[in-house]
């Protein structure tokens, strides 16, 4: 009987009915599906890659020859934002107005363009002088700063810096600038008639057209070939007997460009300006030029209005600056005889310095349009070469100079 007793009790602790449910204990969740797991994983993913892509790294592609061959076309880079800090961003707001009395004004629908004030988050360097920096181009009027077009240059002067080109050759506060060994310039090689060892040469050198689509050579008229090429390229070309001659084009001093601040609009403008403000001036034999600096105060003139225009109206947001074709400049109509500048500015220039539209052709660039420092080469793909030898092995993951 004992035995009989105690299964009945375990049938009675097994089988009794669940306790109602206490009103204060919380309802467990639903589990989420798959789908909208995946949903918050993407998510997820899209904010994490788009904050480190604006805070820390970002990869940019070289289009263009301007850099050769410090960086060739087809390469890779990644671009540190810490090592000058990450830009809060610059686009402006349209907020549309509809038909009301806004203080008093009676006011149609519109849309009213609000700029965003820009900062720049702490970084651990400043801009030095033969940095490879990617910008915004500050020639596009039209967009705000941060969706202009990225360039990619040498920095070769920082504000303050007073810069000086004599016959190609770059002096910053009189003395000469650093020549990179990949630095390129532009020489007009006379030959009798094109033959394999000179083609062989220019693939040797990396001596290209990039007009070329197919095979990225040199075009031969008029005698020989117009190229930009490296001084080892050129001692090299100097010594062979199917070379005539070799032509420097490098400007000759006292000859006057279309350059800045000359022509202060370009490339609104490519032609040069009557009266020249700075004449002698050209790509190879340029300044003195002192770069503004941020709290730095100079006197304003006929002469000096073309080279602190765009500052004083586009870059740094002043309102109501006209210019008179006189060259006086006056803001809310009243003449401005000096200038503090609010913030830093650089002058850029390519490395292939016949072959690179520039600081020498459009002006300063402001702080406010730096994005970031070259820093490595992760990858580089050769436009011209077969699909077996596309990938320039000996490039990848080198370091940025």
């Amino acid at each position: 009987m004992a035995v009989q007793s105690q299964s009945w009790e375990k049938y009675l602790e097994k089988n009794k009915p669940a306790p109602a449910p206490d009103s204060n204990s919380p309802v467990p969740k639903k589990r989420k599906s798959a789908f909208r797991e995946w949903g918050d994983a993407i998510l997820f993913a899209v904010v994490a890659a788009t904050l480190i892509r604006w805070a820390t790294f970002e990869a940019y592609t070289i289009p263009t020859p301007s850099m050769e061959h410090s960086l060739l076309v087809g390469d890779y880079l990644f671009v540190s934002k810490l090592h000058y800090g990450p830009r809060t961003p610059q686009t402006p707001l349209q907020v549309p107005l509809t038909h009301q009395t806004i203080w008093g004004t009676n006011i149609k629908s519109y849309s009213e363009l609000i700029q965003l004030p820009s900062y720049r988050l702490p970084g651990f360097s400043l801009v030095k002088n033969n940095d490879v920096v990617v910008f915004n181009v500050p020639t596009e009027k039209q967009h705000p700063a941060d969706l202009r077009m990225n360039y990619i240059k040498r920095c070769i002067a920082i504000p303050g810096d007073v810069l000086k080109i004599v016959e190609g050759q770059v002096y910053i506060n009189d003395k000469p600038a650093k020549n990179y060994p990949e630095m390129q310039s532009s020489y007009f090689i006379r030959v009798a008639q094109p033959n394999d060892d000179l083609l062989d040469a220019f693939k040797k050198f990396g001596v290209v057209n990039y007009d070329d689509q197919e095979n990225g050579q040199p075009f031969y008229y008029g005698g020989g070939y117009s190229v930009h090429m490296t001084r080892a390229a050129y001692n090299f070309f100097k010594q062979q007997p199917y070379v005539q001659e070799i032509v420097d084009l490098r400007m000759k001093p006292g000859l006057t460009d279309a350059v800045f601040p000359n022509n202060p609009d370009l490339p609104t403008t490519t032609a040069a300006v009557a009266d020249p403000p700075f004449p002698g001036w050209n790509r190879d034999n340029y300044g003195p030029l002192q770069i503004p600096q941020k709290g730095q105060m100079v006197q304003l003139d006929a002469k000096n209005v073309r080279t602190y225009q765009k500052i004083i109206q586009l870059y740094e947001h002043n309102e109501g600056i006209t210019v008179a074709e006189d060259g006086t400049i006056s803001q809310n109509g009243k003449p401005l005889t000096s200038y503090t500048f609010k913030q830093n500015y650089y002058f850029m220039m390519g490395d292939n310095r016949h072959n690179s539209e520039d600081s020498r052709y459009w002006g300063f660039v402001p702080e406010d349009h730096i994005v970031g420092k070259a820093v490595l080469i992760w990858l580089s793909v050769d436009p011209h070469a077969s699909f077996l030898n596309k990938i320039r092995w000996n490039r990848l993951f080198n370091l940025v100079d």
